[in-house]
């Protein structure tokens, strides 16, 4: 058993504008959560964000939306993870993954950032890349094989379809929180990509063209 999870942040943009565009995958996430504990996310001027807090083992657990936008998430996160002591192994960040295709979902601690603006500023503030990373595949526009720029294509919300495939592995993503939130990372990691890659698989069972 590893550090259990004592900081989930979901990434995305604040504002009704952008509630539905893909670069909020995160944020969806971190909506399961909140319902699913009865916990609404309230605004905290002290850490930059929307804030709930519920209870996993006896223990507290943070749940954040950075709401500085989508470059600027490292203030809120490294603020409140220095605040109540979370190390960097203690941290979910949820979040839009443009190198895989919406029904497409990995779990994995460490790595580089992408150019993903939000992970970016997030190590930044961490001063390591050594959290956990919940990558919600949302596709590329050149995988899609649309002509978008891929500022614009973020910022968009997903076809039907797409949203179907990412709906499908936020709720596996949801279904194996309890094991991230005991500590259970390895077995979490085993279960999230086995469900997800049969989820995958039922949505193109005539696999790759």
């Amino acid at each position: 058993m590893t550090d259990p999870i004592k900081l989930v942040v979901g990434l995305g943009n604040p504002g009704p504008q952008y509630e539905d565009t893909r670069h909020n995958a995160g944020v969806w996430y971190l909506d399961r959560l909140c319902r699913q504990h009865n916990a609404p996310l309230q605004a905290d001027k002290r850490f930059l964000g929307d804030l709930a807090r519920i209870k996993a083992n006896g223990e507290d657990v943070w749940l954040l939306f950075p709401t500085t936008y989508m470059n600027r998430s490292g203030q809120a996160v490294g603020g409140l993870a220095k605040f109540f002591k979370i190390k960097p192994e203690q941290v979910l960040v949820a979040h839009d993954e443009l190198d895989l295709l919406p029904g497409q979902l990995k779990l994995k601690k460490g790595g580089g950032h992408a150019g993903h603006n939000g992970l970016k500023d997030i190590v930044a503030h961490l001063g390591t890349a050594d959290f956990w990373r919940a990558r919600i595949g949302i596709g590329h526009p050149r995988s899609l094989n649309l002509q978008q720029g891929v500022a614009d294509f973020v910022l968009h919300r997903p076809s039907a379809e797409q949203q179907k495939a990412i709906d499908g592995v936020l709720d596996i993503l949801h279904k194996h929180s309890d094991l991230l939130l005991k500590g259970e990372l390895a077995q979490a990691t085993t279960r999230i990509h086995t469900d997800g890659d049969q989820w995958y698989k039922g949505l193109n069972p005539k696999g790759p063209a």
